[in-house]
């Protein structure tokens, strides 16, 4: 036996760089902006994991994917048992790899990132499921059939997610969702330069193969009550994730003016209904020369990069705080930036000045300055006394957040509900006040990410497996 010393594992200390379109090229189309890693790139990347015994990387993840496992497969060449070690876990793999912020999650607990650059998790995931897309899915078995129904009221992350785990576990599940095509959020609010939605209805798909009905324009609350769900179509338990769709407002003079749009309706008209193929398509969307965004978070981030997209000659991203304040993803914002969306910073309006018509044509404006941190930890903006000015615009997207959908809380009987209309659920089970009803996701927590939601969906898959066999004796 040798007693020579074992070789160090040499570091790579940064990230493999990712793929993209050129920046002046994808600002004026919608094709995916990040191109993904090929085989050489996917596992150079794996091999920079230190493979950690106590796996720190996982209690970063909402969906507890065995993280570790599957970039030590993926480094072995192995992609077919990466892709099934993270589906073990994670039902919409092609999506988390693309949308989800790794870096205050999974990544920001990484060894590695400590001293260097930490291993790019989210770049990994996509490469695995797109692979499997692209060489064919593998259904993972299902187990016997129960003999219980379940209803999950919405497609979004957090429904879809509920619905596959509860398929897996033998359950029959029907899905109701509300508009033409499953989806939620994935669908209508993410814009498919982010995420094409090819991927989220191959993942729609595979769900579909479990076992998972899906009924769309099928609205609870209109066609059938949570209650009478149970006493009239049978279902044994219910698993309510209808998001939050309720956009938020300025409330400021002039937000009725025409050219005035929440974030929800001008992507949902952009994405879902793709107006940005008209006339294609029969949705036509009227986009001015000079575009203001009202927000900071990644949904101000989509709809400003959508507008340069849709022809707006400017596009402004409206915020009172500093960049450094801004709650999007840094990448996001650099690819705002790389793009040519401006930034008008430290900056808020106060009223939206319209014409003769009835058309935006112009804000007023008034400059800020950062105070003392808030409660959430950033400074408070403060307004400048006598510093208000005019922004010329002639459209106007208010992306300052939305609140949960109230139809299905407002027609549950006995379900209790929080201050903003939120539905209120046990955080460590889902369950609400109503037996056999449960709820996860943004109608929960109110506006957040679809990781988040996705982990509220596993918890009420969970939840309610127990609740039903426990009826079972």
């Amino acid at each position: 036996m040798s007693d020579a010393p074992k070789a160090k594992k040499q570091i790579i200390p940064t990230k493999h760089p990712m793929p993209a379109q050129d920046p002046v090229e994808r600002a004026r189309n919608f094709n995916e902006v990040a191109l993904g890693y090929d085989e050489a790139t996917a596992i150079a990347e794996a091999k920079r994991c230190l493979q950690c015994k106590n796996e720190p990387c996982r209690q970063g993840c909402p969906v507890e994917v065995y993280i570790p496992q599957f970039i030590k497969l993926l480094a072995e060449g192995d992609f077919a048992g990466a892709i099934a070690k993270i589906k073990e876990k994670n039902a919409l793999p092609a999506v988390c790899g693309r949308v989800c912020p790794q870096e205050n999650q999974c990544e920001k607990y990484c060894t590695l990132g400590k001293k260097h650059e930490p291993v790019a998790i989210g770049r990994l995931e996509r490469f695995c499921a797109d692979w499997e897309l692209k060489h064919g899915v593998k259904i993972p078995e299902v187990a016997p059939p129960t003999g219980f129904k379940v209803a999950v009221i919405g497609s979004g992350p957090a429904g879809l997610t509920c619905a596959a785990d509860l398929a897996k576990l033998g359950h029959k599940v029907t899905v109701y969702e509300a508009l033409h095509v499953a989806g939620g959020v994935l669908m209508y609010g993410i814009p498919e330069f982010r995420l094409p939605k090819a991927v989220v209805q191959a993942e729609v798909e595979n769900l579909k193969k479990l076992g998972v009905e899906i009924e769309v324009n099928s609205v609870v609350g209109k066609f059938a009550t949570v209650d009478e769900l149970i006493e009239e179509h049978g279902y044994d338990a219910v698993f309510i994730g209808t998001g939050a769709g309720l956009p938020y407002f300025m409330n400021i003079p002039g937000e009725n003016s025409c050219g005035v749009y929440s974030a929800n309706e001008f992507l949902t008209r952009t994405n879902l209904m793709k107006a940005y193929k008209f006339p294609e398509w029969d949705t036509p969307i009227k986009i001015g020369k000079k575009v203001a965004v009202l927000g900071g978070g990644n949904v101000a981030m989509d709809a400003a990069r959508t507008a340069l997209r849709l022809g707006a000659e400017e596009s402004w991203i409206v915020y009172r705080r500093s960049e450094k304040e801004l709650p999007a993803r840094h990448e996001e914002v650099e690819h705002a930036h790389e793009e040519g969306v401006k930034f008008a910073l430290l900056t808020n309006p106060t009223r939206i000045i319209a014409d003769e018509n009835g058309w935006v044509k112009a804000m007023e404006c008034l400059r800020y300055e950062l105070g003392e941190p808030d409660a959430s930890g950033r400074r408070s903006p403060v307004p400048i006394p006598g510093s208000e000015f005019i922004m010329e615009v002639d459209t106007v997207v208010v992306a300052i957040g939305q609140g949960p959908n109230p139809l299905v809380p407002r027609t549950t009987k006995g379900l209790e509900l929080g201050k903003k209309g939120n539905i209120a659920a046990d955080p460590a089970t889902g369950a609400t006040s109503k037996p056999g009803v449960y709820a996860g996701g943004d109608v929960v927590t109110g506006a957040a990410t679809v990781i988040l939601a996705m982990g509220a969906g596993k918890t009420g898959a969970k939840s309610i497996h127990e609740y039903l066999m426990a009826k079972k004796g």
